[in-house]
C-alpha cells in the first residue's frame, strides 16, 4: 500500500439511527476503493463490519468497526457505528480519531431517534458532520419531509448539497447544486453519467445553488467580501468555504444516496477526498498541559490508543491515530501513562477483521498494531523526547446497573477475567465488587446494552451466569444527641476480660462549633475536649472522635482500641448493615481493671456503646439521589412527568433544548432500576436521560420502616 501523507487522508465516523445503512454504505465504500471485489449484505451476514455473531443475531451493529479505503489518491478512514443509544460509546469513541462525520438517515423514516441523540452527542464534542439520506429508492422514501425534519431538528446549518430528481423505484438521477451538474446511474447502479442540468430542473437547481453559496461563503470572510461584491463564488471558492464551514461545524450539506443499489456513492466519496478537511487542516488538539499539537509528520512521534479488541487467535489490538510524526515499523514507544516502553513490532491498516501490513504511517493515520505489554484505551506512546498525554475519551455515566454471579463458584475467577476483557472492548461497560454490598455489579448504557453482555458470558465464555436485583448503598447517621456506656466483663479463669466506656454522640455538621457542656437526660454534663481526631470516612462523610477523659479513668493507650470498634460499627451500620456517617463521638469517661484490661475489651466496649448510642439518637436511613436529566419530545412530555412522580422525583426545572423538552429532576437510585426500559417504552425510544449521583437523602419513614423489618428478617434467617 502506498504511504499516504497528511493532506491525503480523511478520517470520518459514520453515523446514524439503526438500519439507517451504515454498514450498507461502508460496504459500497469498500467496493468503491477495492478494498474487497465483491459487496457483502447485512441480510447474508457477510459484511466487513458486522463480522460478529451477536451482530448477526440481532441484525444491528453493536461495535464499531475501523475502515479504510483508497479513491482519488486519498486514503479515507471511517469508522460504522452502531446506531443504538445502549452502544453510544462507539459513536462517542469515534469522534476522537475522526475530523468529521458522515450521518446516515432513512429517508422513509426521516429524524429518528438515534439520529438526534448522536446529533445530541457531536455537539457535545464539537463535532462536524454531513448528511447523507439514504434508500431514496423505497417506495416510502420522502425527501422534501425529510429535508424538512433535518432542518427542524438539527438546526440552520443544515443545507442541501444535492436533491433526488425522482424518488422511490425510479431513482437514478441527483442533482449535484456544488459542481452543478447532473449524475444519472445505470439500472444496477455503480459509474455515474455526468450531464448537464436539464431545462426542467435548471430554476430549482440554480435557487439552491444560491442557498448553498451564501452559506458556503458564511465559513470564511475573505468569501463573504467576494460574495457581497459579485453574489456568487466560483466553484474552486465554494469548496473553500464548505470545507471552512465544516471545520468550524458551521454547514452540514446534504447528499443523496442508495448504498444499496450504490447510487451516488461515487460522488460522495469524490466530495470527502476532495471537499471534507484532512487532519492538518482541523484545529489543532490540546495535549492535558493545554497545548496544542500539530499534526505534521515533521513532529515528534505521537499516538492515541482509541480502542482495543481481542481476537480470537491474534489477542489484543490496539487502534491508534498518529496524532504527530510518523511511524515506522519497530518503532520504540514510551507509554506516557504507564511508563512502560513498547515496540510496535508490526503496523496494520484494517478493514474490519482484515488487516493489511504496512511499513509506514504518517501524521493524521489510523492504524493497529498487535501484542502490546502494557497499553489499553485512552493510552498516549510517544518517542522518548516527547512526554505528552491526551484527555482519555469522555463516556456517559452508566444508567442501568444490576447485579451479577456465576452459577458455579468454580467460574469466579473466569467471571472476572471476562469482565476485564468486556470492559477493555467497549469502556461503556464498567464493574466493580462491591464490599459494602457483597455483590459484583455491573453498570452499562441500558438493560439491551447489558443483555449483550450476558449473551459473551453464555456462548462466548461459557460461563453461566444471572443477573439479579442489585442492592442500594444506603447510609445510616443521626439527628440528635444520645448517651450510652457500657461495660465488657469476662471471666474464664486466669486473665479475664474488661473495659467500660461512657460516651456521648451527635451529629457531625460542617462549621459547627465544638461544645463543652451537654444535656443529657436533664442532667446537664460538662466535657473538656484533650485529643481531636477526624476520619474521612472511604464511603463519604466522617467520624470526629473525641478524647474527653480526665483522672486518668482509661489509659491513653486504650484510646485507638475504642477508636477501632466504633469504627467496625460504623462500617457495618447498627439499623441496616450499610455504613454510617457524619458523627461525632465523645468518649468523656470509664473504668480499667489493673489486670484483665486489654485492647479487646475496650475495642467490644466501645464497639457496643456505639451501637447503643447510636439507635437513641433518633437515627436515620439515608439513600443516594440522582441527578437526572431526562430529554422527550413535546408529545411525550406528559407520559414522562407521570412516570417521574411515581418514582418519587422531585422536579427541579423544565427547559427546551435542540427541539427536546429536558426535565431535570432529583431521584432516589432506588426508583431507577430498569428506567432505561421504561423510558424506551413510554416515549417510542425516542427519549434519553443522563444520571449523575447528587447527594445522600433522608428516605422516607415509610420506606425506612420497610427497610428496617427487612434487614431484621434477613438477620433471622441468616
Amino acid at each position: 500500500m502506498k504511504v499516504y501523507q497528511t493532506n491525503e487522508i480523511k478520517n470520518i465516523a459514520l453515523l446514524g439511527n439503526s438500519r439507517s445503512g451504515k454498514t450498507t454504505l461502508a460496504e459500497a465504500m469498500l467496493f468503491k476503493g477495492g478494498v474487497i471485489d465483491r459487496r457483502g449484505d447485512t441480510d447474508s451476514h457477510n459484511t466487513v463490519s458486522d463480522f460478529n455473531k451477536i451482530e448477526h443475531e440481532n441484525e444491528i451493529s453493536v461495535f464499531s468497526t475501523v475502515l479504510y479505503s483508497e479513491y482519488k489518491n486519498k486514503k479515507i478512514n471511517f469508522i460504522d457505528n452502531p446506531g443504538a443509544d445502549d452502544f453510544c460509546g462507539g459513536p462517542i469513541m469515534s469522534m476522537r480519531p475522526s475530523d468529521c462525520g458522515v450521518m446516515v438517515i432513512n429517508a422513509q423514516n426521516g429524524v429518528e431517534v438515534g439520529t438526534e441523540i448522536q446529533n445530541r452527542h457531536a455537539n457535545n464534542n464539537n463535532f462536524p458532520f454531513m448528511l447523507v439520506v439514504n434508500f431514496l429508492d423505497h417506495e416510502n422514501a420522502n425527501w422534501e419531509k425529510t429535508v424538512e425534519h433535518l432542518k427542524e431538528r438539527l438546526g440552520s446549518k443544515v443545507i442541501v448539497a444535492q436533491y433526488p430528481v425522482e424518488t422511490g423505484s425510479s431513482f437514478n438521477s441527483i442533482i449535484d447544486v456544488v459542481s452543478m451538474k447532473m449524475y444519472k446511474y445505470p439500472a444496477g447502479g455503480g459509474k455515474a453519467e455526468i450531464l448537464d442540468i436539464p431545462e426542467s430542473e435548471k430554476d430549482k437547481a440554480a435557487a439552491i445553488h444560491g442557498e448553498l453559496i451564501e452559506k458556503a461563503a458564511e465559513g470564511d470572510e475573505s468569501l463573504m467580501e467576494i460574495f457581497f461584491e459579485k453574489d456568487t463564488l466560483t466553484p474552486e471558492e465554494m469548496q473553500r468555504g464548505i470545507k471552512a464551514g465544516l471545520i468550524s461545524n458551521g454547514i452540514a450539506p446534504v447528499f443523496c444516496i442508495s448504498a444499496k443499489k450504490d447510487i451516488g456513492v461515487d460522488r460522495l466519496m469524490e466530495f470527502i477526498a476532495d471537499t471534507m478537511p484532512s487532519p492538518d487542516e482541523m484545529p489543532a488538539p490540546l495535549n492535558t498541559d493545554e497545548v496544542a499539537v500539530e499534526c505534521k509528520s515533521s513532529g515528534p512521534a505521537v499516538i492515541f490508543v482509541f480502542k482495543s479488541s481481542i481476537e480470537e487467535h491474534v489477542g489484543e489490538i490496539n487502534y491508534f491515530k498518529v496524532m504527530s510524526g510518523e511511524l515506522n515499523e519497530s518503532i520504540d514507544l514510551v507509554n506516557q501513562n504507564t511508563g512502560s516502553k513498547e515496540r510496535l513490532s508490526q503496523l496494520y491498516v484494517c478493514a474490519g477483521k482484515n488487516r493489511v501490513k504496512v511499513a509506514k504511517l504518517c501524521a493524521g493515520d489510523i492504524g493497529a498494531t498487535v501484542k502490546l505489554k502494557n497499553t489499553k484505551t485512552n493510552n498516549t506512546l510517544t518517542v522518548n523526547n516527547a512526554s505528552m498525554t491526551f484527555a482519555p475519551i469522555a463516556y456517559p455515566e452508566p444508567k442501568f446497573r444490576t447485579a451479577i454471579r456465576p452459577l458455579s463458584e468454580s467460574d469466579d475467577e473466569k467471571l472476572g477475567e471476562s469482565l476485564v476483557r468486556m470492559s477493555k472492548e467497549d469502556p461503556t461497560i464498567t464493574y466493580e465488587y462491591s464490599k459494602e454490598l457483597k455483590q459484583i455489579l455491573v453498570y452499562g448504557q441500558g438493560e439491551y446494552h447489558l443483555n449483550i453482555l450476558k449473551w459473551h458470558f453464555d456462548n462466548i465464555y461459557k460461563i453461566p451466569t444471572e443477573f439479579y436485583a442489585p442492592k442500594i448503598p444506603y447510609r445510616e447517621t443521626i439527628t440528635k444527641v444520645a448517651q450510652a456506656d457500657y461495660r465488657h466483663k469476662k471471666q474464664s479463669g486466669g486473665a479475664g476480660q474488661f473495659g467500660e466506656v461512657h460516651m456521648i454522640i451527635e451529629p457531625y455538621i460542617e462549621g459547627a462549633p465544638e461544645p463543652n457542656m451537654f444535656k443529657i437526660q436533664g442532667k446537664e454534663l460538662k466535657i473538656s475536649i484533650r485529643d481531636r481526631e477526624e476520619l474521612n470516612m472511604p464511603w463519604g462523610g466522617k467520624l470526629m472522635y473525641y478524647n474527653c477523659i480526665v483522672g486518668g479513668s482509661i489509659d491513653a493507650r486504650f484510646m485507638p482500641a475504642i477508636l477501632k470498634g466504633i469504627n467496625e460499627k460504623m462500617e457495618e451500620g447498627p439499623l441496616t448493615g450499610s455504613y454510617a456517617r457524619d458523627i461525632k463521638v465523645y468518649v468523656y469517661d470509664g473504668k480499667m481493671h489493673p489486670v484483665d484490661s486489654n485492647e479487646i475489651s475496650f475495642r467490644l466496649a466501645g464497639r457496643n456503646a456505639f451501637s447503643q448510642a447510636f439507635k437513641a439518637a433518633g437515627p436515620k436511613i439515608m439513600e443516594p439521589v440522582y441527578d437526572v436529566e431526562v430529554f422527550v419530545p413535546g408529545d411525550r412530555m406528559g407520559d414522562v412527568m407521570s412516570d417521574l412522580q411515581g418514582r418519587r422525583a422531585i422536579v427541579q426545572g423544565m427547559s427546551s433544548e435542540s427541539g427536546f423538552e429536558k426535565i431535570s429532576a432529583k431521584i432516589p437510585l432506588a426508583e431507577m432500576n430498569k428506567y432505561s426500559t421504561s423510558l424506551s417504552s413510554i416515549s417510542g425510544g425516542r427519549a434519553m436521560y443522563t444520571m449523575k449521583f447528587a447527594e445522600y437523602a433522608q428516605v422516607p419513614p415509610d420506606i425506612q420502616d420497610k427497610l428496617l423489618k427487612e434487614y431484621e428478617a434477613e438477620q433471622k434467617d441468616e
